[in-house]
């Protein structure tokens, strides 16, 4: 199928080799793309290339009659999804305007800020359906993570936590735009850079730390919200002072930033962003307990904490001895070592039996 650069997305391949208009080859048939690789068809001028076709793809007149639907509120579709499936698509579609804007600002320093609220107010105004936030956030969960898909999920988080916390579905809702696009400057890192697999060195990490200070710029550049801003700027700042770029402590960091690093750190480490790859979640609920004892706001952590744990309960697990069984209450006297009932009707419970742990959480 030939497609439109800007209509690319990560994983796509190409069934043709791609040559400039001054024949330059450019992209060689059977390049799997990633963000780099529109940025050089960019820089180019190539506008059009040949990929192999999508199993999933999402026509352009499907998403628009999906969008007048929403818009009007009618019950009638040609093709009705289930609640989930939907979720996925309107996942995908934000994905892919998140692609373009990561570009756009790579290439002129700024986006649409219009079509960013386009695409994220539809999917955030559908969270409210979503009551089993640990259901929805594994949902998403994806094999092929990227900074698009990572800075999604972390603003869909950090609309529950703002929401949870009291905040009006205004505020929450530029909350969520901020961990949306707290990422953005990254677009300005070397993409050798941002894709090493290995350490980095000193160099290369404070390289990679001026993300926040790119991000920071390319808002202001495209839109007048300033906590915004601030949340590109600030998100990597812990409250006893070890952060960056600036080092500030907790009285400094813009409220909607402790909010957005909670889910950050959170979503970084179920997709290995922060080490690790995909770790048990109910350890990665325990790490960011502990952090909030110091470094990230223990108000979003609570708000975490006391709305995750409860939906744990009916959640199937696999222990570390391999039974298979239910969650069936949580500990007061410790909030990470449930009670589970297993396959052969007998109970487990963690509190008392320290050798066990959950292995995996199973959807």
């Amino acid at each position: 199928m030939r497609i439109h650069i800007m209509n690319l997305q990560d994983g796509d391949r190409l069934t043709a080799d791609t040559f400039s208009d001054a024949g330059l080859h450019v992209l060689g048939k059977g390049t799997v793309i990633k963000s780099e690789d529109i940025s050089l068809l960019m820089q180019h001028r190539v506008d059009y290339v040949d990929i192999e076709s999508r199993e999933e793809e999402i026509t352009e007149a499907e998403f628009f009659a999906a969008a007048a639907k929403h818009a009007s509120g009618s019950s009638v579709s040609t093709k009705e999804e289930p609640p989930e499936e939907e979720m996925k698509s309107q996942f995908i579609q934000t994905v892919h305007n998140y692609q373009n804007a990561f570009l756009e600002a790579l290439t002129v320093g700024k986006f649409n800020a219009t079509m960013v609220d386009d695409a994220l107010q539809p999917m955030v105004e559908g969270l409210d359906e979503q009551k089993d936030v640990v259901h929805l956030l594994m949902m998403l969960e994806r094999d092929d993570v990227n900074n698009y898909t990572h800075s999604i999920q972390v603003g869909l988080l950090s609309f529950y936590l703002a929401n949870w916390l009291g905040y009006s579905q205004k505020e929450s809702y530029q909350i969520s735009r901020g961990g949306y696009l707290h990422d953005i400057g990254k677009c300005k890192v070397s993409h050798r850079i941002r894709n090493k697999t290995e350490p980095l060195t000193a160099d290369e990490q404070l390289e990679m730390q001026r993300h926040t200070i790119y991000g920071h710029e390319i808002i202001k550049n495209s839109m007048t919200d300033e906590a915004t801003a601030l949340v590109a700027l600030q998100h990597h700042e812990r409250e006893d002072g070890s952060g960056y770029p600036m080092q500030l402590e907790k009285s400094e960091i813009h409220p909607y930033t402790q909010i957005v690093s909670v889910a950050d750190i959170y979503i970084g480490m179920r997709s290995g962003i922060h080490g690790g790859s995909n770790p048990n979640l109910i350890n990665n609920l325990r790490d960011i307990y502990g952090m909030g004892f110091g470094k990230l706001n223990e108000k979003p952590v609570q708000a975490l904490m006391q709305h995750l744990l409860p939906n744990f309960i009916g959640k199937q697990v696999l222990l570390s001895n391999g039974e298979k069984g239910v969650i069936v209450m949580n500990n007061t006297s410790d909030i990470f070592k449930p009670l589970i009932k297993v396959e052969s009707e007998e109970y487990r419970d963690l509190s008392k039996e320290r050798t066990l742990a959950i292995d995996e959480l199973l959807i």
